[in-house]
């Protein structure tokens, strides 16, 4: 009965949140409440909720400080560089900007955190998505795409619970998985090269060295590719395509906000007054000590950041009065970001504290034919899709894993195996409506989660299963 229940309760949230019916947040607290009332445990819903915030607080405390550390460092000019570069890259090119969303989400996961990822890319690449008319969903996908597969960084997390929950070496699990990761990152890449050319077809291309036609009844013409013509000025192309103002404005660095100004495309502005180019190499080289640290796991993360954090303000921004100026610009994402993560402890909590989660994994796992025993790593590999976005990554490495570890090894699979495929499934993983990250993406890009969900998920999975097919090819599992 729980089980049935279980699932039924993931999939009414996910229906209603991708047909529009009710806001992310809402259906994460209303529906497991609803849930919990209909399995006879509505009496312990205080329980499981306060159990289910404790767990997350820490993320959210993490998630908090760290949208404040990284908002103040991309107000302050720290990313300037490398968004130039991309942009450099990029030019106006629909297929370059896809590219580029998904190399640089892939760079800058190298870090081991979402959000982190998430803030600098969308940061970087929403003023060309937006000034080009392309879809914003495009975005958000291949970042959370790309962030997957390298979210199995060793201190990425996922690879670090299998060694632990399995009380094996981490490398020992992830080095012999980096040709099979290669492929999937070069899958992403490949995704992003299709997924450009289908927006390029669709808005056309418009070339940043094409310069402003003459003005005509007030209106700036703009002149694209085989000498297609378009006004800036009602944002709509003459032949019926989204005019692309790529060619003019910049974006405040207080937010992905459209502004007019002079001709030139800039991702952000370089002439705001946040900027401390004196204070660069501080910064960067106070990003770097954090991200260390991190990695080193000298002190708990969310201590880092909040540390980090009250540096960065008080260095480059000594006043009180501009500290307050810049922790009200990023608030909005702070906002947004911590309730989604508290009210995912109403979900978590319910589905953990009512037993739904173990009924269904043990029956996912009891389902098992007996004949497929000594493939337990393929299966392991092909269920971490599916329980690695309907469950925690601490639900499924530490209370999943060590059943299918178990069950395997009575086949004569090694654990190492299984370790190593249940990390194929974290490219989907990483646009779960349990992932508190995942909602720093969609906010920052203005993306309602359900259209996010729909269009993400299909590829993502696909990603997955190319790691697993690649782990395959190679022996790896």
């Amino acid at each position: 009965m729980l089980t049935v229940l279980g699932f039924a309760m993931i999939a009414t949230f996910l229906v209603l949140i991708m047909m529009k019916r009710m806001s992310p947040i809402a259906a994460l607290v209303l529906i497991p409440a609803l849930f919990c009332v209909a399995v006879g445990q509505g009496a312990q819903l205080g329980d499981y909720v306060i159990d289910g915030v404790g767990k997350l607080a820490p993320t959210a405390a993490m998630l908090m400080f760290a949208i404040v550390y990284f908002g103040v460092m991309i107000d302050v000019g720290l990313f300037d560089p490398i968004v130039r570069g991309i942009l450099r890259f990029c030019k106006a090119d629909p297929v370059r900007v896809v590219v580029g969303t998904a190399v640089l989400a892939a760079i800058v996961s190298l870090d081991g955190d979402g959000s982190t990822t998430f803030m600098i890319t969308v940061s970087a690449m929403y003023p060309l998505y937006k000034r080009l008319g392309m879809s914003l969903v495009v975005l958000t996908g291949v970042a959370a795409t790309a962030n997957g597969v390298m979210n199995t960084l060793p201190w990425g997390g996922p690879t670090a619970r299998a060694a632990t929950a399995l009380k094996l070496d981490a490398g020992d699990i992830f080095v012999p998985m980096i040709p099979a990761l290669a492929v999937g990152l070069l899958f992403v890449i490949a995704l992003a090269y299709v997924l450009g050319r289908r927006e390029r077809k669709r808005i056309g291309y418009l070339t940043l060295d094409q310069a402003l036609a003459p003005e005509t009844d007030g209106e700036t013409v703009l002149v694209g590719a085989g000498g297609a013509a378009g006004t800036a000025g009602n944002g709509r192309a003459k032949d019926g395509r989204a005019a692309r103002g790529a060619v003019s404005g910049a974006v405040s660095g207080d937010g992905p906000e459209e502004t007019s100004g002079a001709p030139g495309f800039q991702g952000l502005d370089p002439d705001r007054a946040t900027l401390r180019p004196r204070l660069y190499w501080f910064n960067a080289g106070l990003t770097v000590a954090l991200l260390t640290a991190m990695i080193l796991e000298l002190m708990p993360i969310p201590v880092l950041f909040l540390l980090g954090a009250a540096l960065a303000l008080t260095v480059n921004f000594p006043r009180p009065a501009e500290q307050k100026e810049r922790l009200a610009a990023h608030a909005d994402n702070v906002l947004n970001v911590a309730g989604m993560v508290f009210a995912a402890a109403v979900f978590t909590g319910v589905l953990t504290g009512t037993g739904m989660v173990k009924h269904m994994a043990d029956w996912l796992v009891g389902a098992i034919p007996e004949a497929m025993g000594p493939h337990m790593a393929l299966v392991t590999g092909v269920l971490s899709l599916p329980l690695t976005y309907f469950m925690s990554n601490d639900g499924f490495y530490f209370g999943v894993l060590p059943v299918l570890a178990e069950a395997g090894a009575a086949h004569g699979v090694s654990p190492l195996e299984i370790a190593r495929a249940s990390l194929v499934g974290q490219a989907l993983h990483m646009s779960s409506p349990l992932v508190p990250a995942v909602y720093v993406l969609v906010g920052m890009a203005k993306v309602e989660f359900g259209d996010h969900t729909r269009f993400t998920v299909k590829w993502a999975a696909l990603t997955s299963l190319v790691v697993l097919a690649a782990a395959v090819l190679f022996g790896i599992v």
